[in-house]
């Protein structure tokens, strides 16, 4: 009885969660006029399948996910080489003040991002990296505190035996980590990767700060320029956001497992 008393609730609350996005379809697919009917229609009549054409040609969509989609790559690739590196060290390799070193990452995780806004703009501003992907990229690229903890927590319980078979073969630190510890890294490392994929193409206050110029733009960024021009045009901005939004829904939809596997992850052994 209690197991069905979770399930319904359950039920209703993803229900909930979902409204949102079930309105924004079914809007996309609606007159103007039909926007906002009261009491407002679930389904709409006619089915307005031109929003979508129409929305696409209104803005240059095209770049913009080009955009999105080459910096998310980019920085998932280069992301995943450095923090597992960087959790192999913290995780097998002992030097001076490693755990101090350690414990600053993950203080870095409390700190409110929008604090670190000024000095990372200017640092860009003195390299000469503003109106340029590379202030969105290489500072992505180079830290995640999270992907660290992440990987050295998944390294720790890899048993040492595996290195030690590999010491006695002769094998260095760096072939340790590429032919031993990397390829037993694929579930984090799956999980890190749309995690930062994710994070990534919703970006938008770091675009917003760091871009200029219109054919840099990252689709939240676009989208909120949809937005301000078309205010008026409810179901026109409904099928832009569909539009934004469904690569991260597929993404999601099917990476889901390691995603789930990635929360559970960070609770093993320290």
């Amino acid at each position: 009885m209690l197991a069905a008393l979770i399930h319904v609730l359950l039920i209703i609350g993803a229900i909930i969660m979902a409204g949102p996005f079930i309105w924004m379809a079914v809007t996309s697919l609606k007159e103007d006029s039909q926007a906002f009917q009261d009491p407002l229609s679930l389904l709409p009549n006619p089915i307005v399948w031109q929003n979508y054409p129409a929305s696409l040609q209104a803005m240059p969509f095209g770049q913009a996910y080009w955009n999105s989609f080459y910096i998310a790559i980019v920085v998932v690739a280069c992301e995943l080489i450095t923090t597992a590196m960087a959790g192999y060290a913290f995780a097998r390799i002992r030097f001076p003040g490693r755990n101090i070193v350690f414990v600053l990452f993950l203080a870095t995780m409390m700190i409110p991002f929008q604090l670190t806004i000024i000095p990372r703009f200017l640092i860009m501003q003195r390299l000469g990296w503003l109106d340029n992907h590379l202030a969105l990229i290489v500072p992505a690229a180079l830290f995640d505190a999270f992907g660290v903890f992440l990987m050295r927590q998944f390294i720790l319980g890899i048993p040492k035996e595996l290195e030690e078979a590999a010491i006695i073969d002769g094998a260095s630190r760096w072939q340790i980590f590429w032919h031993v510890i990397l390829p037993l890294l694929k579930p984090p490392m799956a999980a890190l990767g749309i995690f930062t994929f994710l994070g990534q193409w919703n970006s938008f206050f770091v675009p917003l700060i760091m871009l200029s110029s219109p054919d840099l733009y990252t689709v939240p960024l676009l989208l909120n320029q949809f937005r301000e021009q078309y205010t008026s045009q409810w179901a026109l901005m409904m099928a832009g956001s569909m539009i934004a939004v469904l690569p991260v829904l597929l993404v999601y939809v099917l990476g889901q497992r390691q995603i789930i596997q990635g929360i559970a992850l960070t609770g093993l052994k320290s």
